[in-house]
């Protein structure tokens, strides 16, 4: 049974910047980002100052670590140094399609070497299927499983090196997956590296119930991402609307009691999905507004949930 007392370290998906340029852009449908204003460096003398413990990084954001080729094992190793110097662990995170931003994709191969040479503690995937329109009742649909099934032979295919490196996998019920598809394919890899990442709000894309999909999965997850969206009922429709922790619609604490109580995790990565205001709101009104429920949310969650260990 897991220790329900257990420190939790605490990280965080470096897109709840991604104003800054930095993760990944979303919600667009097509390639669309925003100018990177902030270095990863930068990045991660903020961390350092904000307490976390880690950061969990994608390909855009090695594209902000100045470099000419920032994917050579030399830039990868000075990016991994940086961080051991500001006392961060770090995760990689990877998509096979991804719809808003295709600089973040890699193949399952590409995405274990760069992470192996940034010494990650795991390496996250999202699946990116494309589900038929008809989303309800659309869980395990045959277009889907074709899909999963391709899924399956490139991980099945790269488990000699991932033993061989030692790394971790963890697959994301993204946006566009079912819990009980993403434990069809974990189960079906069988394999102890390799399971699951548990995303608190992406269940409702779906129309799942979070709480039970973190009940499913929780007992596999080698990762959490931690949101705390608003649910917003307006003329224009019902929106989930990123917010700061401890001011969105959800029940972080007992979500972190779901997750000392029914996972072996020392860590979770949290992240913000701060939207426009309205689409032609300035730019640099959005970043203010990105930054500061950033820092809000890490007060909460070390001050409130108790989490991470730095300074502790």
């Amino acid at each position: 049974m897991a220790d329900r007392n257990r420190p939790l370290r605490l990280g965080m998906h470096t897109y709840t910047l991604h104003f800054f340029g930095l993760g990944e852009s979303w919600g667009f449908g097509k390639d669309y980002y925003f100018e990177q204003v902030m270095s990863l460096y930068e990045l991660m003398e903020r961390a350092e100052a904000w307490e976390l413990d880690g950061l969990q990084i994608t390909k855009v954001d090695l594209l902000a670590s100045g470099a000419e080729d920032p994917f050579s094992k030399e830039n990868l190793h000075k990016v991994a140094e940086a961080a051991q110097e500001h006392g961060l662990f770090l995760e990689f995170n990877s998509s096979f399609h991804a719809g808003s931003d295709s600089r973040v994709n890699c193949t399952v191969k590409e995405a274990l070497e760069i992470g192996h040479e940034l010494g990650a503690e795991l390496v996250k995937f999202s699946l990116d299927i494309v589900r038929p329109r008809e989303l309800y009742g659309s869980c395990m649909h045959p277009e889907v499983m074709r899909q999963l099934a391709d899924r399956y032979e490139n991980f099945k295919n790269a488990i000699p090196l991932i033993e061989e490196y030692g790394m971790q996998i963890a697959i994301e019920n993204h946006t566009d997956t079912f819990a009980d598809e993403i434990l069809w394919i974990v189960k079906k890899l069988n394999h102890p590296l390799i399971g699951t990442c548990v995303d608190t709000m992406n269940p409702l894309q779906v129309m799942e119930n979070p709480y039970d999909v973190m009940k499913r999965m929780l007992p596999r997850a080698y990762c959490c991402h931690f949101s705390d969206d608003m649910i917003v009922v307006d003329p224009l429709g019902v929106h989930d609307v990123g917010a700061a922790h401890g001011q969105g619609s959800m029940d972080c604490p007992g979500m972190i009691s779901q997750i000392r109580e029914l996972s072996s995790m020392d860590k979770i990565i949290f992240e913000n999905e701060i939207a426009f205001r309205h689409l032609d709101e300035p730019i640099e009104e959005a970043r203010t507004r990105e930054l500061q429920a950033c820092e809000e949310s890490v007060r909460y969650l070390r001050n409130e949930l108790k989490l991470g260990v730095r300074n502790r």
